[in-house]
């Protein structure tokens, strides 16, 4: 028989040790107290194995073992249940030793992980969709009730993400890509990161793609995307490829399969966001998100005044007025509110906030739009909803 109030403490303990992970802190709260008991359930040895990373997020499985107190052949076996579960990421080393990693709630975790794979509707996932969505909710509250205090921390964090914009129009016409007019100051170390979808797939030999986590997340809670295109684009790559796959989140894919999926993101308008280990964009990517304006939560939580954008690319909009015929469309595509239109009812862009994602030259049907070279972090600070 259980005893409740060991359990209770651990659920908590548990849900401190994964709440500091990633790069932004949780709260512990009830609500990501109830998410670690939804996933984890009253498991008290996967609950004590989560502890066992308090002071290191990464271990190798000799080291798991002593800091649990597990043996060898249950550290491998507890390790694994958690990384079904979405907690750990279970994948060996370039030199072959096995390395468990706890995951964060967000980005990339539990949540992404628990929606990645194909759904069965039932009530435990509208549950935990709730869950998140209410965790989210407190996280807007803690930060706009800390704002002053929080931007600093915000502006010292790297990019979450980078942009990877589309090469050609949606008439099947090359963009225009306006090259840097000057050399590119970069760090020696720096390898600048491969600026098209094509050349990232051309780099691995393993490639899996799983359903969109933020849309497959929102269709559960019953909201409906705006975009009718297929959620199975969230590609992962290389030692990320070979977790996503032994885990059920996502199936292995050729290249051409790949490039296919890609392009339909493509056509549907989708922005093209990959991701990078330790956020470092001169190392090759682990992932691509293929991103619609009203789910994807990095839009949404900061358009909600819950974080920051904080957005690596190496493309800023360039609109021609002269071309421009005031349409409208850029304005209606851009997933950040970058560009609006100005007095003389032309479109106007804010640089401050532009990914330089392409999707606005992408639309343009008077091709009016070209995308400018040039390194940049994009960093725009949520919206402000209370006032002092």
């Amino acid at each position: 028989m259980l005893n409740k109030t060991s359990l209770e403490q651990k659920l908590e303990q548990a849900a401190s040790v994964v709440c500091k992970q990633g790069m932004f802190p949780f709260p512990v709260n009830d609500t990501s107290i109830s998410i670690i008991k939804h996933v984890v359930g009253e498991h008290e040895d996967a609950l004590d194995m989560i502890c066992a990373f308090k002071s290191k997020a990464s271990q190798t499985a000799e080291e798991l073992t002593e800091s649990s107190g597990f043996s060898a052949e249950a550290v491998s076996r507890i390790a694994g249940s958690l990384a079904r579960k979405g907690l750990i990421f279970n994948q060996p080393s370039g030199s072959g030793i096995m390395v468990y990693r706890l995951l964060p709630l967000m980005n990339v975790g539990v949540m992404e992980y628990k929606f990645m794979g194909e759904l069965t509707g039932d009530d435990a996932e509208k549950e935990l969709a709730l869950l998140f969505k209410q965790l989210m909710e407190q996280v807007r509250d803690q930060l706009q009730g800390n704002y002053d205090k929080l931007v600093p921390l915000f502006k010292s964090a790297p990019a979450l993400d980078r942009t990877v914009p589309p090469k050609v129009s949606e008439s099947g016409k090359p963009i225009r890509v306006i090259p840097v007019d000057r050399k590119v100051e970069t760090p020696e170390e720096f390898v600048l990161p491969s600026q098209s979808v094509e050349e990232i797939i051309g780099k691995f030999e393993d490639i899996a793609v799983g359903h969109c986590f933020c849309r497959q997340r929102k269709q559960v809670l019953g909201e409906a995307c705006a975009t009718e295109a297929s959620t199975l684009n969230c590609f992962t790559f290389g030692k990320s490829a070979r977790h996503t796959v032994a885990q059920g989140f996502a199936k292995k894919v050729t290249k051409e399969e790949a490039l296919k999926i890609m392009k339909e993101a493509e056509t549907a308008g989708l922005v093209h966001k990959a991701f990078h280990p330790g956020s470092n964009e001169s190392r090759p990517e682990t992932s691509i998100c293929n991103c619609c304006k009203d789910c994807c939560d990095t839009f949404n939580s900061w358009r909600e005044g819950a974080f920051p954008l904080i957005n690596a690319t190496y493309y800023i909009s360039v609109i021609d007025e002269d071309l421009c015929a005031g349409c409208g469309t850029c304005v209606d595509v851009c997933p950040t509110d970058a560009i609006q239109m100005n007095s003389s009812e032309q479109a106007e862009r804010n640089a401050e906030a532009c990914l330089g994602c392409g999707i606005c030259a992408r639309s343009c049907p008077e091709e009016a739009i070209s995308l400018k070279e040039g390194l940049r972090k994009v960093f725009v600070l949520p919206p402000r909803l209370r006032k002092e």
